[in-house]
């Protein structure tokens, strides 16, 4: 312990080098943290994702259609954004109520959600009645008769969805609960990353946004399917592809109608003579088998056409 204390000589020689500025008193400073570009990521998850821009366009034109011919009046639809935030931050932008349909869609695994916004509840409700879509006095919670419209809405507007996905990935989608409350809401952690995209919905009385909510775990199986890259890669395998088939047409291959088999010793084989007849293990009556370079494709009947031999395909084996 006493190793651990200044003498007095010590002191005063520390105290003569700060008098002299010797010694610096300034503490190192940390050092600065680099700067994070949160769109980075964002860039880099919408490469991987460059497929879906053609789904959601896709998307638009089905759902202007379906409301425009539900409420018997124009409706414009638009894209607004796509972005790529946590879970949670997604959610603070609701108010109670909102609309949150959450769907499963097999094979991929785990949840999503379509949301609609409550003012755009109570305009497309007032139109399915008959109305305008006049806007109400104040936002409340939906009744049971509201809550089955826009079921039925959600479950039309998700078959949209499901046709929309048809042009990357064919999906099956079933709309699994339905919510008001953001709290009720929950589909991963908190602080998942999930795809949050709006829609615009207009029309000369009302407007409002439907929110599309995909968590990013739910497409990571089939990311790779979704990238620009894989885009780019199908287009010229799609443009070889025709080539490709005529230079087939014009390949020559080895067609061979087998009539039959039979299995001898070598020492049989050995001792065969001219005239001797070999047994084969099928009749004039069994069907013979094509094969189409060695592999069994089909199955016939032999016979002759114009004094040729021959033999008439029956039969297509798998």
């Amino acid at each position: 312990m006493s190793d651990q204390i200044l003498s007095q000589e010590e002191i005063d020689a520390l105290l003569t080098s700060v008098d002299k500025g010797e010694v610096d008193l300034e503490v190192d400073k940390k050092e600065e943290a680099g700067s994070y570009d949160l769109t980075s990521q964002s860039i880099m998850l919408r490469d991987q994702f460059y497929a879906l821009e053609e789904v959601y366009d896709k998307f638009t034109g089905l759902l202007q259609d379906l409301l425009s011919s539900s409420l018997r009046k124009s409706v414009e639809v638009r894209l607004v954004s796509t972005e790529m935030v946590k879970f949670r931050e997604f959610l603070e932008g609701f108010s109670n109520p909102t609309s949150f349909n959450i769907f499963n869609m097999e094979p991929l695994i785990g949840s999503s959600l379509l949301a609609i916004e409550p003012e755009l509840v109570f305009f497309l409700i007032d139109c399915m009645f008959g109305g305008n879509g006049k806007p109400i006095a104040r936002v409340r919670e939906f009744t049971l008769i509201e809550q089955r419209m826009m079921r039925k809405f959600a479950v039309e507007a998700l078959d949209s969805l499901e046709k929309a996905l048809d042009v990357v990935y064919s999906v099956k989608i079933s709309l699994r609960k339905i919510e008001t409350k953001p709290e009720f809401v929950h589909m991963v952690g908190p602080n998942d990353l999930v795809i949050a995209v709006v829609f615009s919905v207009k029309a000369d009385e009302f407007s409002g946004d439907i929110h599309l909510c995909i968590p990013y775990l739910m497409l990571e199986p089939i990311k790779d399917k979704l990238s620009s890259r894989y885009l780019s890669d199908k287009e010229i395998e799609h443009v070889f592809g025709a080539q490709i088939q005529n230079l087939l047409k014009d390949t020559n291959i080895a067609v061979v109608a087998e009539l039959g088999r039979t299995t001898y010793t070598i020492r049989d084989i050995l001792n065969l003579r001219a005239g001797d007849i070999l047994k084969l293990n099928t009749g004039p009556q069994d069907l013979i088998t094509i094969k189409v370079e060695d592999v069994p494709k089909y199955q016939g009947v032999p016979g002759v056409v114009k004094g040729n031999r021959a033999v008439q395909v029956t039969r297509l084996l798998r």
